[in-house]
């Protein structure tokens, strides 16, 4: 496809690439562009359009459960017959081996859960950003030693990065939390970097450093603009993973501790009472992670395909 180039003269990928995030200037008018672009996508999308509402839903949900539960997550009945009720007009998902009511549960472990996915991806996305701008955009040694790090990093599945670092740090909510951001890091150090490495040798980039430009000043103002686009597709799509990591981490005993309600933590009691016939302690908090993810995928899918259009069909990232 030919190249074309902006009024502020970089080039882009032809006539259907989403209009680049520049400098000063035309930067806020291409923008807009863009913003009003993928605003239209979405649009068209149903697919992204019924996860993101969904999905939203699930976050009201949960950030109210302390308005809508109908009991205390750790309150357990005094009734001995509610030990292990199935799912009934009073307790709608049933009740735990310690006569505590799963709907509660769920609702609150939902905040846990989607808060170590959103706040561990922040995280991984911060450090990341810094480290990919600097290899890419120095090149050289600097290069060298950021991208061996990651290799080294990247030599572990994530679920397993994670479970090293629990292990090492200890088990815990918070250090499960520094686990899934040290495991997801490499990826968006890698993507920042590939992105940096084409962007460093745009006209724009090469004007600016000829006006006198500094280092710095050229990577947060110039070049992270232009990349942050794929930063956000990938984050979206990077928070179902994360979701799901901690979840294993909780399963597995690693993360969050009983009994803090916490999705993978509720699977992991409830699989002692499958066989036994307690399916609502497991159907339930494995529901909500299973249509969680869902959605995120579903609304990453849709941003991928409004903010790069080349991309569109592909599989996640």
């Amino acid at each position: 496809m030919p190249e074309t180039s902006t009024s502020a003269g970089q080039p882009t990928a032809g006539p259907r690439a989403v209009p680049a995030l520049t400098e000063n200037g035309a930067g806020a008018e291409l923008s807009q562009n863009q913003w009003y672009f993928v605003r239209r996508q979405l649009r068209q999308d149903k697919a992204a359009l019924l996860g993101g509402a969904v999905l939203l839903i699930i976050i009201g949900l949960t950030m109210l459960a302390d308005s809508i539960a109908p009991f205390h997550p750790l309150e357990q009945s005094r009734d001995s017959a509610d030990l292990l009720v199935p799912p009934n007009a009073e307790h709608w998902m049933g009740t735990d081996d310690l006569r505590r009511d799963v709907l509660s549960r769920v609702l609150h472990g939902g905040r846990t859960t989607i808060s170590v996915g959103v706040v561990s991806i922040s995280a991984a996305i911060s450090v990341g950003l810094v480290l990919g701008l600097m290899a890419g955009y120095f090149g050289g040694g600097v290069d060298d030693v950021i991208s061996r790090f990651l290799d080294i990093m990247l030599t572990l599945p994530a679920i397993l990065m994670a479970i090293v670092v629990v292990t090492i740090l200890g088990a815990g909510l918070q250090n499960a939390m520094l686990a899934v951001s040290i495991a997801s890091m490499p990826a968006f150090a890698r993507l920042v970097r590939g992105d940096a490495l084409v962007e460093k040798n745009k006209i724009y980039v090469e004007s600016s450093r000829a006006m006198g430009a500094s280092h710095w000043h050229i990577m947060w103002q110039h070049i992270l603009p232009n990349v942050v686009s794929s930063v956000i597709v990938v984050g979206t799509l990077r928070v179902a993973s994360a979701i799901q990591i901690a979840a294993g981490l909780s399963f597995l005993g690693l993360g969050a501790q009983i009994p803090h309600p916490e999705w993978g933590a509720m699977l992991s009691l409830g699989r002692n009472y499958i066989r036994s016939g307690q399916w609502w302690m497991t159907v339930f908090p494995g529901l909500a992670i299973f249509i969680t993810v869902m959605c995120i995928n579903l609304l990453g899918d849709g941003l991928r395909d409004a903010l790069d259009p080349r991309l569109r069909g592909t599989g996640n990232t």
